[in-house]
């Protein structure tokens, strides 16, 4: 057997070598008969000699079948590559030295090729040539074939046998040409057709980067990428690999908590998520179908969330100028509006569920809505979204930059209002009303009063930096201060250091304005430091400060009652109601310097109350100088009598001596009190 296989290896050799040699002579005759017959003569011969050689290599050695399957790999093993590479080159070398028949035209570019490889794969080609059978046709062009001349020169090696590799770069492209030009299962077997889809569905539908490159390729294939479900089934593998690897990494990551309960750690949360940057890469039209696929495969909102807000940073270009829009650089008309068709976009795009993206990503979507011009609908959405998710926004956050002419208010309020708006509107819709009397006794540390707290705080932080503003109208700080309701604030030290402050930006205010700007302050919640900063400014009308004069009073008679004890009688005024920053002043008998501070300012509010009361006794002078000119001074004396009665200079009664303030006072300072609001109503 050893001496025989050397003789059956040569035998074997000899066989496969045998149509080599028969092709090579079929060849050389058709290169002899080529100066003596006509072009179509030749053609039917090169199409006998090729049949008859399509026979004898098939019928000689097994190894010729490698044509039909392994065409298109590179690599092959080692016992087939010497057939292998003699097969693959035979239609090259017959038509090598063979003169062509026909010029091709692709998109600018021209190939001199031969007719007989071309419709044997290609039924466009079978048919054109057909067509003009009689005219003997030897140019054509190709219009708008998919892929250009790239494309084309690969589906012209695939004809003449050559091989390439197909990838997730090309087989889009290949895709769509063999589609253009009919190289189906019809025309021949395993055709590019067959072998392009095959890769797809068995390669690149199992891994997601692939999906991604081809997605990239069909770009510039559509829409006949998309007639083909390309585009499609590329998108519903990202969408099922994502959904299927967030679901294996959420089971990966349970994990039992200190009460015995399962729950998935916030790390796993992240680790499914490896998708979100190759799709930064796609084209936003491409990136909304597989976010809407992600969507309906059931991807969590948090990760829909991280994906969109990576593509946002990714797309925008000029995020210095939209992100932070006090830079004036010049933006290309191209790129805005390629920036106003992303914004739009992932406007469209962001989850249902509050918390699922960040308030301040929301916050710079709407800047860049505003500056883009984006459609009402993509803003008022976005006001909407930040509405219903205020109170975990920022005074960074809401200062939007004012995109108007020139003469119009930094920031815009007119935004601002509406977000406010919402936030009220939507915290009414999601009230029960089964649950509506349950309002009245609700305590500050419910969901909602806790929202509603750190809303008035964000509001006044709000208005005390727009305040300064010389171009902000009075009747628009009135609309945001008025938005919120009066059990809203409990403290409203805000909303004066906010109006203290618009009044010192804009002094040429009326005294009217200012009393309505002074109404939104209920001075009963004011703390003892902005009591003492209202009773000594002077900005303020003088029946705000009236108001605060009184109220301190009232503060400081309800602490000295305090201190005497539980069981001593406290006076009538104590019903009304205070904050729970006040109630802390009592005082300490152990703390000396607490105890002086508080007489100190028991003297000044005293000190302010006689003035007030001089300026009382000052006009009843004025008015008693005008009667005694009128009357005589019987009725001057006895009206003199009357008014001095009603006036007492310290506030005691005139009966009893006691030194501690009694109702008398009490009812003849809140008579002032009435007069006054009376006055400036």
């Amino acid at each position: 057997m050893a001496k025989e296989f050397p003789q059956q290896q040569h035998l074997q050799l000899g066989l496969c070598l045998f149509p080599h040699f028969a092709a090579y002579y079929l060849k050389l005759t058709a290169t002899i008969l080529l100066s003596f017959l006509s072009h179509s003569v030749l053609f039917y011969y090169l199409v006998f000699s090729h049949f008859l050689w399509i026979v004898l290599t098939r019928s000689s050695y097994p190894w010729s079948r490698v044509q039909g399957k392994d065409t298109m790999n590179a690599s092959c093993s080692l016992k087939k590559t010497v057939p292998f590479i003699l097969l693959r080159r035979e239609m090259h070398m017959i038509f090598r030295d063979v003169p062509s028949d026909i010029t091709i035209e692709v998109n600018g570019g021209s190939f001199s090729l031969h007719k007989f490889p071309l419709v044997s794969r290609s039924g466009r080609i079978r048919r054109i040539v057909a067509e003009h059978r009689g005219d003997d046709i030897s140019r054509f062009e190709l219009l708008n074939l998919p892929g250009g001349a790239e494309c084309f020169e690969l589906a012209a090696k695939f004809c003449y046998g050559i091989n390439f590799e197909i990838t997730s770069t090309n087989v889009a492209q290949l895709c769509c040409v063999s589609d253009y030009l009919e190289m189906t299962e019809d025309f021949s077997k395993d055709n590019l057709g067959s072998r392009a889809e095959e890769y797809l569905e068995s390669i690149v539908c199992k891994n997601l980067e692939m999906c991604v490159e081809v997605l990239q390729q069909c770009e510039s294939l559509l829409p006949l990428a998309d007639e083909l479900k390309v585009v499609s089934r590329c998108i519903d593998a990202i969408a099922s690999k994502a959904c299927a690897e967030q679901i294996a990494s959420s089971f990966s990551r349970l994990e039992y908590s200190s009460s015995g309960r399962l729950h998935m750690s916030r790390q796993a949360k992240c680790d499914g998520d490896w998708w979100i940057e190759d799709l930064s890469v796609l084209r936003i039209d491409m990136y909304q179908r597989v976010i809407t696929a992600m969507k309906c495969r059931g991807v969590r909102p948090e990760s829909i969330g991280a994906s969109l807000v990576n593509y946002a940073q990714k797309e925008l270009t000029k995020k210095s100028s939209l992100w932070n829009p006090s830079s004036q650089t010049k933006i290309d008309s191209n790129s805005t509006l390629h920036e106003k068709l992303v914004v739009e976009t992932i406007v469209s795009l962001l989850p249902v569920e509050k918390l699922a993206v960040p308030i301040n990503f929301l916050f710079g979507l709407l800047r860049s809505a505003v500056m883009l011009d984006c459609t009402i609908a993509s803003r008022l959405d976005l006001e909407r979204r930040i509405g219903s998710q205020i109170d975990v926004a920022t005074l960074d956050d809401i200062l939007i930059p004012s995109f108007r002419h020139a003469g119009d208010t930094l920031f815009d309020v007119d935004t601002v209002h509406r977000i406010l708006v919402n936030f009220f509107q939507q915290d009414d819709s999601e009230e029960d009303p089964e649950d509506a009397f349950v309002f009245e006794s609700d305590s500050p540390r419910s969901p909602s009063q806790t929202a509603l707290v750190k809303v008035s705080k964000l509001v006044d932080n709000y208005l005390a930096e727009i305040a300064p503003d010389a171009n902000l109208k009075l009747s628009k700080f009135l609309v945001i201060a008025e938005t919120l309701p009066a059990h809203a604030r409990t403290v409203h030290d805000g909303l004066y250091r906010a109006i203290d402050i618009y009044l010192k930006a804009h002094q040429g205010l009326s005294d009217l304005d200012k009393k309505k700007l002074c109404r939104l302050i209920d001075f009963q919640k004011l703390s003892q430091e902005a009591g003492a900063h209202a009773a000594q400014n002077e900005r303020l009308p003088l029946q705000s400060i009236v108001q605060v004069l009184y109220f301190e009073q009232l503060r400081l008679r309800n602490s000295l009652s305090c201190s005497y004890g539980e069981d001593d009688p406290k006076p009538i005024h104590q019903s009304w109601r205070i904050s729970s920053g006040a109630l802390s002043a009592a005082m300490s008998p152990r703390d000396n310097y607490a105890s002086l501070r508080r007489e100190n300012r028991e003297l000044k509010l005293e000190l302010a109350r006689l003035r007030m009361r001089l300026n009382d006794l000052e006009r009843e002078h004025a008015c008693m100088k005008r009667d005694m000119a009128k009357s005589g001074s019987r009725k001057f004396m006895s009206s003199f009598s009357k008014k001095i009665g009603k006036l007492s200079l310290f506030g005691h009664s005139s009966s009893r001596g006691s030194t501690s303030p009694s109702r008398n006072s009490h009812r003849t300072d809140s008579k002032v009190i009435e007069r006054t609001c009376a006055s400036t109503e």
